[in-house]
């Protein structure tokens, strides 16, 4: 996992929990500038030096497959943009490549969910840009609710009445699922009682990262506590374009 800066890291322990030993995922800290909520800031945390050296380091681990662990520095380069920018992870290093951007589109497709309301920690300038990004994924945002949280660090702290509070306020009565971006916010711990509190499937951003991670290596789980995603054998992901 090429996790920019420190929030919400430690949802990856719990996750590797929940799968009871099916997979690793160790964790690599890639260098981060500034940690705001903005567009500016946000892209310059998915260019290639840090992403490159990240996946440097992450040889030390022998990776079966490299997911690079961020939403908005991937979804603020486009669709084509998100793929080429993967494409150029796995010209590098020679393994399967995704990233959390892509992991949503995918989980979409792979749950025939094609009509969803965003939960997005970001402002509106960059939430916008995550509906955009869906849109050209063939996925239908009807409601995009901006909670204005300025940074990554602030995101990490939110607690489980306030992650509860925000994903209720994009609960659209037409939407098939909620979709939460955002690494740097905690929410494996949470997904069973947060789909049972809006009665539809809730997508988070750590929780379809280490989705996309296992079909990267053929190994889709299903496993209790981590949401709908992971409660029915699906297939690969579709391959970089």
């Amino acid at each position: 996992m090429l996790y920019p800066g420190h929030a919400a890291e430690r949802d990856f322990p719990l996750v590797e929990s929940a799968l009871h030993g099916a997979a690793r995922l160790p964790v690599v800290i890639t260098d981060v500038e500034s940690d705001d909520h903005t567009v500016a800031a946000m892209r310059a945390v998915g260019t290639d030096r840090p992403l490159l050296d990240g996946a440097r380091r992450a040889t030390a681990y022998a990776p079966d497959a490299l997911m690079w662990a961020c939403t908005s520095g991937s979804f603020l380069y486009g669709w084509d943009g998100a793929h080429a920018q993967v494409q150029r992870l796995s010209t590098a290093t020679g393994l399967p490549v995704s990233s959390t951007s892509l992991a949503f589109a995918d989980a979409c497709r792979a749950l025939d969910i094609d009509t969803v309301t965003v939960a997005a920690t970001y402002p509106a300038p960059v939430a916008d840009g995550f509906a955009t990004f869906l849109a050209d994924a063939g996925v239908a945002v009807l409601e995009t609710v901006s909670h204005g949280i300025e940074t990554a660090t602030e995101a990490g702290i939110l607690d489980g009445d306030q992650l509860f509070s925000m994903v209720s306020s994009a609960n659209h009565t037409e939407a098939q699922a909620i979709l939460v971006p955002d690494t740097a916010l905690h929410t494996i711990g949470w997904l069973t009682d947060l789909e049972r509190e809006v009665g539809k499937p809730v997508l988070t951003a750590n929780q379809v990262t280490v989705w996309q991670a296992l079909r990267l290596v053929d190994q889709p789980t299903i496993t209790e506590g981590l949401g709908t995603l992971f409660s029915a054998r699906i297939g690969s992901p579709s391959p970089p374009r």
